[in-house]
């Protein structure tokens, strides 16, 4: 995996790239040179297998899911079900709890670990319902100004006829639009697969970080496939043409930090992978905290409305 040097580096591009232009000022030669450090400690052009081993460990089995994180490092946790609508969705996880004494609202995507739990929750892939029920944990966060934590890991939307008809992309959008205009800080962590609107969703936070193996993307490399070249085989070229992995996230400035893991993965050991987590999260509420409720908003803002615009 790459080293702290590579990681330092990746930062420090990232910000570059949200830095403002203001007249006259010309960053690329800095860019250049951090460009020029990056190719001397690591691999910058990094090869099919190299990214395509951070996707299997994004979606490995065994990788902790939200609700083994939130065994881990929340007390007194309460679980809230329902969108008060129409139906649970099993694949998002909704509650309370306290992080570090500091009580905390959280959502998150669920996975499961058998084939019956795994279509209960389907497959971490939230309807319209779930997002609903996202919201709700939304308004109740800034209703008591509580902290919002977010923890993604879902390869998509649900996409069955069902989630569409019940308005699959109405719902994603209205989650965004609420993520953006909340009061209250908010934290959101990619714990495993970050794939598309289904992730973006539950994203829209003043601090987005990545766990070291994790993935974070637009599509998944075998959606990306599938469309270019008409084969779901050609996933690896694809992985490796739009890299979503953590540290080329952090250099493109889509993320804001990088949170270790064991070695291995976070598999190997959850309650060390739990622990880097936890310091992580009270590490960023700390430092979003200490704004006001109209500069959290003006530099979530800023912070998105920034992203992918080239000088």
């Amino acid at each position: 995996m790459a080293g702290e040097a590579e990681r330092s580096l990746r930062e420090r591009l990232g910000r570059l790239k949200h830095l403002p232009l203001l007249h006259r000022t010309n960053v690329s030669g800095e860019e250049r040179r951090l460009r020029d450090q990056l190719d001397s400690v690591s691999r910058a052009d990094a090869s099919e297998d190299e990214i395509w081993a951070f996707v299997e460990l994004a979606r490995h089995p065994d990788r902790p899911y939200t609700l083994d994180y939130v065994e881990r490092i929340l007390e007194d946790w309460v679980e809230l079900h329902g969108d008060r609508g129409r139906a649970d969705d099993g694949a998002i996880v909704a509650g309370l709890g306290k992080l570090e004494g500091r009580t905390v609202a959280l959502i998150g995507h669920q996975k499961g670990r058998d084939l019956k739990e795994r279509l209960a929750r389907q497959y971490g892939m939230p309807s319209p319902e779930g997002y609903t029920k996202a919201m709700r944990i939304m308004d109740i966060a800034e209703r008591f100004d509580y902290p919002l934590i977010s923890l993604v890991d879902t390869p998509g939307a649900f996409p069955g006829v069902a989630a569409e008809q019940h308005g699959q992309g109405g719902a994603i959008a209205r989650s965004q639009a609420r993520m953006m205009a909340l009061k209250v800080p908010t934290v959101a962590c990619v714990i495993g697969e970050g794939g598309s609107g289904g992730a973006l969703a539950l994203a829209v936070s003043d601090r987005v970080m990545m766990q070291e193996n994790a993935i974070y993307s637009v599509i998944t490399p075998e959606g990306c496939a599938m469309i270019l070249w008409r084969d779901p085989e050609q996933k690896k070229k694809a992985a490796a043409a739009f890299k979503p992995d953590a540290f080329h996230c952090l250099e493109l400035g889509v993320i804001d930090s990088i949170v270790s893991e064991p070695r291995g993965g976070a598999h190997e050991d959850p309650d060390e992978a739990a622990a880097s987590l936890k310091i992580a999260l009270v590490s960023s509420l700390d430092e979003v905290s200490t704004l006001s409720a109209g500069e959290l908003r003006r530099s979530r803002r800023a912070k998105f409305r920034a992203m992918g615009v080239f000088a």
